[in-house]
């Protein structure tokens, strides 16, 4: 159910920066989920809403769905000037026409996650929340659905939301139940847009190259990750030494830190086959490794990162251990699909960065790698140095399929490399649908499997050159592998 606001807006004593939206006019960037969930909250504030997206197709079915008012992008820039706030979806660029005119003309730009954060911090839907936020390259969503498996397992009522699926303004008005605590994702896209947010706990879980084409380099990168370090605890991943140098430059009250070794004073790590905290208790054991899925040190360290945040908040020990048991992985994260012929058929579309490639490809002896998409600025070359002496062949597609290529001839020249796109391979036109070039993409890489080895989607970019997204991309493997089981490998 969805929480009405506690008085109207008339009758509540709101902060002048919402008080001011009372009667005016809002330009809400993105037709999609983030900027859709934008339109009742603003008009519980009294705001006109008017919605500029560049996909036709998405502004119409806003317009059908919320009969709400609608502007082309360059109908937007052409009358900034009559509006008097621009809250804008998360992967609206900075540099983007409408937020250049906005900020050009000296309108005020919220990203929707601080516009979610004033409108909690307001009281307007009950009493501020406990925000406790994840970031990093990689392991948010499992993270962040390991924290809210434990604060329930804890007593708390609590929900993952934000970059995850569940827009966070949505998690503000449900009172069915309401949420006393928020287990927050955010992208580096929801931060850049995002200063005002000071979380009760924030960890960076680990940072590599990824959107740099948006952040404008790595320091932007870095910097936007930050913002999650600026409340009462900040919680690092001191595996990865971008995130533990991040240690000695936090604004939070506290620092603490997590490991896959033993952890020292004010650090969770592991002990033997336990997970201690020596951060939030002297010497505490909250569970065992066997406790944790997904299995292995990837899984384990988000496990961590999300004990440290609950127990920033105090969640007892048996709840960290209990919230871990009950934990289930979700799809396309490493995500077994199929054994066909003694091949071992693995999904981790997830893995839209090199970062997140890697853990998957050093999880398996013998890979046979289906790789390709956006890059988005990111380098390949140190990931194919690592991983070439497992990779039985590597199967690639999408826009910088060449770039990975280009890699693998220069760091793992033995590897045999099959280009599944038009010139490189006659059975894809450029008429092909994504799944048919997925299903081709299949094959190949069976044939070029044996017993014993493993056909792992790991891309290693984003999936938005071909596929909807990247559960889109997942799907769409494990048709064509069932595809296989159904008929045979041959």
């Amino acid at each position: 159910m969805t929480e009405t606001p506690e008085a109207s807006p008339e009758e509540y004593s709101l902060p002048e920066e919402l008080a001011r939206l009372r009667g005016a006019r809002v330009l809400v960037t993105g037709a999609g989920i983030s900027g859709r969930a934008l339109v009742a909250p603003l008009t519980d504030l009294g705001a006109e809403v008017t919605l500029t997206d560049g996909n036709a197709d998405s502004l119409g079915s806003a317009a059908r769905e919320l009969g709400v008012a609608t502007a082309t992008p360059d109908d937007a820039v052409a009358g900034i000037a009559a509006f008097a706030q621009v809250i804008t979806s998360p992967g609206w660029r900075p540099d983007s026409p409408v937020l250049s005119a906005a900020a050009g003309a000296g309108i005020a730009i919220w990203g929707d996650v601080e516009f979610a954060w004033r409108l909690d911090r307001s009281g307007l839907y009950g009493p501020a929340r406990q925000w406790l936020v994840v970031t990093g390259t990689n392991g948010k969503t499992t993270t962040t659905s390991m924290l809210e498996s434990i604060l329930r397992a804890g007593g708390i009522s609590a929900v993952a939301c934000g970059n995850i699926g569940l827009p966070v303004t949505d998690a503000l008005r449900a009172d069915a139940p309401r949420h006393d605590a928020l287990a927050v994702e955010l992208s580096s896209f929801q931060l850049h847009w995002a200063p005002s947010v000071h979380p009760t706990a924030g960890a960076v879980l680990n940072i590599a190259e990824d959107h740099l084409d948006w952040h404008g380099g790595m320091q932007g990168y870095i910097e936007a990750k930050t913002q999650a370090l600026t409340g009462g605890v900040a919680v690092v991943g001191l595996d990865d030494p971008v995130a533990a140098s991040l240690r000695r430059h936090g604004a939070a009250n506290r620092t603490v830190g997590f490991r896959l070794g033993v952890p020292g004073r004010d650090e969770l790590g592991i002990d033997g086959d336990r997970l201690v905290d020596r951060a939030f208790a002297t010497d505490e054991v909250l569970a065992s490794v066997e406790d944790v899925t997904p299995a292995g040190p990837a899984g384990v360290m988000d496990a961590l990162a999300a004990a440290a945040l609950a127990r920033a908040v105090g969640v007892p020990a048996e709840a960290v251990r209990d919230g871990l048991r009950s934990y289930t992985v979700g799809p396309h994260r490493a995500a077994p699909v199929a054994d066909v012929a003694g091949v071992t058929y693995i999904d981790d579309s997830k893995a839209t960065n090199p970062h997140a490639a890697r853990t998957s490809l050093l999880a398996h002896p013998r890979v046979v790698w289906i790789a390709g998409g956006l890059l988005k600025g990111a380098q390949v070359d140190d990931l194919v140095a690592e991983v070439g002496d497992r990779l039985v062949a590597a199967v690639l597609f999408g826009r910088d399929a060449g770039e990975i290529a280009g890699a693998l001839a220069r760091h793992a020249p033995q590897v045999p490399v099959h280009r599944v796109e038009p010139g490189h391979d006659d059975l894809v036109t450029s008429n092909d649908s994504p799944d048919a070039v997925m299903a081709r993409a299949v094959r190949v890489a069976t044939d070029a499997a044996t017993a014993g080895d493993t056909v792992l989607l790991a891309p290693a970019a984003a999936s938005l050159d071909m596929f909807t997204d990247y559960g889109h991309r997942g799907r769409s493997f494990a048709e064509a592998v069932h595809a296989l089981a159904d008929h045979g490998p041959r």
